[in-house]
């Protein structure tokens, strides 16, 4: 089921995609489950949004994929997930501009999955994941790139206003096991692999995540980026496909 967060006449909704309507929903169903208003909006006609505003954070891996590991020039593989925090402040929708901050001269996209979490989740284990999942989506982990260098750690360079594109939908029936992620830069292929490639899997991270904190309905977890991670200019266009949740578009400024 694919569920789309969206505006319409000056009201935002939550619906249900189906074929070419958003069937809308009473409340957010995370919350209020999946009753219907009986209302029936044309997608066309709706602007859609972030499909979630994380209530507490966004916890991202770096790292995960072994050819991003070596295209960055990073060692070995991290024998644990590597994780750091993006501030929910970062987030927008599909769409929405990716903004180039004055501080930086170099701006990177990466193309990822994301995991939407729907119950509060302490010391999950990872045969235990599935049932704190709410569903999945499409988030693009825009870097900083010359200031996570120079930095030393990644708060600044990861959490700019505008560097957490994610959307267009949450699915909430997803096969990560035959899915991929690709990545293109105004129309050309610039990233592609199969989610499968990931060094730390979506349970495995789960767990890892939520010994460390609290994950809260709506947190977001970003799960790494493949090789083929390049540098954003002013004009330019990012597309972040994941097959069977949908594209991510964002123009750059």
């Amino acid at each position: 089921m694919k569920i789309a967060r969206f505006s319409h006449q000056g009201a935002i909704n939550f619906g249900i995609v189906d074929d070419g309507d958003l069937v809308v929903l009473n409340g957010d169903p995370m919350f209020a489950g999946y009753d219907t208003t009986g209302e029936r909006v044309p997608l066309e006609s709706a602007t859609l949004l972030a499909p979630v505003i994380p209530r507490s954070k966004v916890v991202a891996v770096g790292k995960n994929y072994r050819d991003h590991v070596a295209e960055m020039g990073g060692g070995e593989a991290p024998a644990e997930p590597l994780l750091f925090l993006k501030p929910n402040t970062a987030v927008i929708g599909p769409g929405d501009t990716i903004v180039r901050p004055p501080q930086s001269n170099r701006v990177d996209y990466e193309g990822e999955l994301a995991v939407v979490i729907g119950s509060v989740a302490k010391n999950v284990a990872a045969a235990d994941a599935e049932r704190v999942i709410f569903g999945y989506t499409v988030a693009n982990d825009v870097t900083a790139r010359d200031l996570q260098k120079t930095d030393g750690q990644w708060a600044r360079a990861k959490g700019f206003d505008t560097f957490c594109p994610l959307g267009p939908v949450i699915e909430t029936e997803f096969d990560l096991a035959s899915a991929t992620v690709e990545t293109r830069l105004n129309g050309s292929l610039v990233q592609s692999a199969p989610l499968t490639d990931m060094i730390h899997s979506v349970p495995e991270i789960i767990a890892y995540v939520s010994a460390v904190f609290t994950l809260l309905p709506g947190d977001v977890i970003l799960t790494g980026t493949p090789a083929g991670v390049g540098f954003v200019e002013t004009g330019d266009v990012v597309d972040v496909e994941v097959s069977g949740i949908g594209v991510l578009s964002n123009p750059v400024s």
